[in-house]
């Protein structure tokens, strides 16, 4: 494994939280690190009003006092730290305001996607941030890093909302024949042995987000929460239509939206846009994106039971191993 910067050691389970679109609040942020994995989410969450002070100063003021009073009742279970995913994407006019409020605030780790930027980079360093840049293949992961980004978020097949096409083991593989800094994988991962089966093909990380759709403090619609907890690997669908960005959805949304998902029709790239601070068109918010996991996901329940489970689950795959058994 690499050596790690200090903002991600320490942690409870090797586990980052995926930064969720709509999803992701300070809610469900400070459950997850209180529960001892790497929270996040995307700085385009907090929408404020035409006029309004940016609300994006309010989440992280909120976040990190939570987290500080967390920290001073229970000195012996410290918060894991936060992030922030910044997508960098030419067309959200909003990145240049979100880095300066982020590097202010001093963010921790720095989450980066739709391109790599220097500047953004520089951002993230001028503030002691740790950046992890999400890739879908060994080219991009080559740009990242050349530009600056400190480790890589690989997103393998299965992975929820944008996603590549590649197996993890083969994407994993080709990056480490390189590149020894830290490494997360997102792909499926929604078990405690998906999370060390990742963790012995080479990554250092498991990047986790489907499972949390399905939580107390999730911002999700409750049908939203249901069709997570009903549905498997069967009930994904990869499409490029609704972002313009290849991904993965929930084929009861698109069903629902009165489309038929074996015959969806690909995008231009051009539909891709963030200038209103939203990740797809309005035409699509009941489109609901979903990784190839959720199989795994039983019932709706507080964020950290998630990680509870998948830290005994973790346990359990590695004494099952030390052990010699496969049962």
């Amino acid at each position: 494994m690499s050596t790690l910067p200090a903002a991600l050691q320490g942690l409870r389970i090797p586990m980052i939280a995926a930064p969720l679109f709509i999803i992701s609040v300070p809610e469900l942020v400070i459950a997850q690190c209180k529960a001892g994995i790497v929270g996040s989410f995307p700085a385009l969450n907090a929408r404020e009003g035409k006029g309004e002070p940016p609300l994006l100063e309010a989440w992280l003021t909120q976040i990190s006092e939570a987290l500080d009073r967390h920290n001073q009742d229970n000195p012996n279970r410290p918060a894991a730290p936060f992030a922030v995913n910044q997508i960098v994407h030419r067309s959200n006019t909003r990145l240049e305001r979100d880095l300066e409020i982020c590097a202010r605030h001093k963010v921790p780790i720095w989450i980066t996607s739709l391109g790599a930027r220097v500047e953004v980079n520089e951002a993230a360093h001028s503030c002691g941030g740790v950046v992890l840049h999400d890739v879908i293949n060994n080219t991009f992961a080559r740009k990242a890093i050349a530009k600056g980004a400190d480790g890589l978020v690989a997103v393998a097949a299965g992975a929820g909302g944008h996603a590549g096409q590649q197996s993890p083991f083969a994407l994993i593989s080709e990056i480490r024949t390189w590149f020894d800094g830290p490494l997360a994988l997102s792909g499926a991962i929604a078990t405690g042995d998906a999370l060390l089966a990742a963790r012995a093909m080479g990554a250092d990380f498991g990047y986790v987000g489907s499972p949390f759709i399905a939580t107390d403090e999730a911002n999700a619609q409750s049908d939203y929460k249901r069709m997570i907890v009903e549905s498997g690997a069967e009930d994904i669908v990869y499409s490029s239509l609704f972002t313009g960005v290849w991904g993965n959805y929930l084929r009861g949304s698109v069903k629902n939206a009165g489309m038929d998902p074996d015959n969806l029709p690909e995008a231009d790239a051009s539909a891709m846009n963030f200038a209103d601070g939203s990740s797809k068109p309005k035409a699509w918010k009941t489109i609901w994106g979903s990784g190839q996991g959720i199989g795994a996901i039983k019932s709706v329940g507080p964020a950290g039971a998630i990680v509870d489970r998948m830290a005994a689950e973790y346990a359990a795959a590695q004494a099952r191993l030390a052990g010699g058994t496969n049962g």
